[in-house]
Order: C-alpha cells, then sequence, then structure tokens
C-alpha cells in the first residue's frame, strides 16, 4: 500500500493569503495539529498550531511568517511503513502527499491511517494469534510459514517486536483459524518457544473494541 492510496477526504491546502485564525478553526474541525500550505497547487510547508500561536495577532495571514514544517511531506509512490516512519519521527497528525513536482495531492491523517493499517493487519478477520519468542538467528519465516501451512492455515497478518541491546524478538501471527491448538503442538515439536496464543472469538473482540476505541480518541 502507497502514500496515494492513503489519502484522507477533504484536506485542503490553505492559501498563503488565509489568516491564523482560520487556519486555527480548521485545525479545530478536523482534529489536526497541523495543515498543508500549497500555492496554485504548489506545496509550501506545513503550519502547525503553534507556529500560529506565535503571531503577533492571529489575523496576519500565514504567507507572511515562515513555516516551520517545510520538508513534511512524502511522495504518492512511496510505502505506507515509510508514511508511518515521517509521521511518528516528526510527531505529525497529518502528512502532506505529493507528485514528483511537489504539487500537493491530499493528505494522510492519522486517522485515515489508522484505518489502512488496520486492514493490513487483518483485524477485522476472526483468528487466532501466536507469539512467538526467539533469538534473531533462529528466525526463519519459510520455517513459520511451513508450519502454519502444514496443518491448512494461513497467516493473514505479521508483525516482528525487537528490544534494544537484545538479540531476542517476539513473532506475533494472525492467522485464519480460531482453533489454534494443533498449530501450537508443531510449533512446540519444532522447539519454538510459543509466549502466547489466543484462540478464542472474544479476543478477536477485544482487538476490535480496542480499535475503535483508539479510533474514537483520535476524532475527539
Amino acid at each position: 500500500m502507497i502514500a496515494r492510496q492513503l489519502i484522507a477526504e477533504n484536506i485542503l491546502p490553505l492559501r498563503p493569503a488565509e489568516t491564523g485564525e482560520s487556519a486555527l478553526a480548521m485545525m479545530d474541525e478536523l482534529r489536526v495539529s497541523q495543515l498543508p500550505v500549497a500555492d496554485d497547487g504548489l506545496f509550501l510547508g506545513l503550519i502547525s498550531d503553534t507556529d500560529i500561536l506565535t503571531y503577533d495577532n492571529p489575523s496576519e495571514s500565514v504567507g507572511t511568517h515562515p513555516l516551520s514544517l517545510s520538508n513534511a511531506y512524502i511522495l504518492e509512490d512511496q510505502h505506507i511503513y515509510e508514511v508511518i516512519r515521517i509521521m511518528d519521527a516528526m510527531k505529525l497528525t497529518l502528512l502532506p502527499v505529493l507528485d514528483e513536482k511537489k504539487h500537493y495531492l491530499g493528505s494522510v491523517t492519522l486517522v485515515s491511517l489508522s484505518h489502512h493499517f488496520a486492514g493490513l493487519m487483518a483485524l477485522n478477520n476472526p483468528g487466532g494469534i501466536i507469539i512467538l519468542e526467539l533469538n534473531d538467528k533462529d528466525y526463519l519465516l519459510t520455517e513459520i510459514a511451513q508450519i502454519v501451512e502444514s496443518n491448512d492455515a494461513k497467516i493473514l497478518g505479521m508483525y516482528i517486536t525487537t528490544f534494544p541491546d537484545s538479540t531476542r524478538m517476539e513473532v506475533t501471527l494472525k492467522l485464519n483459524k480460531i482453533d489454534v491448538g494443533p498449530i501450537l503442538q508443531t510449533f512446540t515439536r519444532y522447539k519454538y518457544n510459543i509466549k502466547a496464543s489466543f484462540s478464542e472469538d472474544t479476543y478477536t473482540e477485544s482487538l476490535q473494541e480496542r480499535y475503535n476505541s483508539l479510533m474514537n480518541y483520535l476524532n475527539i
């Protein structure tokens, strides 16, 4: 999934002539802390609410002040992981998407990103979850997939958690089967350390509830 597929609706850029006051009102309406500024479609930068609070007068136009986030953007063909990395590193609630000529195409918001990421993690699909704990040198994706598939199951989603100053890692698997008992037995036979497993519908429902709570929080 790439950046242009993550664009949220109704995020129009500010014009340089618009006031800080109107920018703050728009941020409040959209529940974001930054907004893109563009002139005739050409991206100029992001303006943040903290930028506007430094104005002597909020009725001053945004174009009369330097933009502190002129390099905060992503190109349309970059991957969702790069979107996540930039938004996290720069602490953004919104990330503009540009074409190769720096024309503004739209923006990714935390809400739109979270909706798409939930799809990547197969959150809405019923199934069991297995968490494996292993040393990084023992990680073999082909073997893990083979164990799952040998039990007539498929991996719907997977992510890896690493730890600072450690060779230990955790591999979390979302499977298309709720009953993961036979798969656990096979992992044990292959001497994998199973840190946790969840095979009930209630756990999937719990994950969905947590995701819905996050969406409600982001929309506050």
